[in-house]
């Protein structure tokens, strides 16, 4: 994978984990955990969308290199799926908590 691309998936991923942390407290892993688990889930959504057909010449996987184009439409999908699985983890965890 084209190491532009990873760090745009990492470093958006990160910071879509952190603002939806400061955005709604109750889901909030504290600043390392949203940025750690925002950043996974940046490379992970970013990967799965890169094999969706209608998303598949917007998202590449990055192997032979990313245009511009490209790289946008990676860290979309990376502040999304950074967002959303900071999102999922801070709702599971604080679920389990109150039980």
């Amino acid at each position: 994978m084209d190491i532009v691309a990873w760090i745009v998936q990492l470093v958006l991923g990160a910071i879509g984990g952190w603002g939806t942390g400061q955005a709604v407290k109750n889901v909030s892993l504290g600043t390392v955990g949203n940025v750690i688990a925002g950043a996974i889930g940046g490379v992970v959504l970013t990967w799965i969308s890169a094999y969706i057909p209608g998303l598949a010449g917007v998202v590449s996987d990055g192997v032979a290199g990313s245009t511009t184009t490209e790289l946008i439409g990676q860290g979309v999908v990376s502040l999304v799926g950074g967002g959303a699985l900071t999102a999922i983890v801070g709702a599971v965890r604080g679920s389990m908590a109150k039980s």
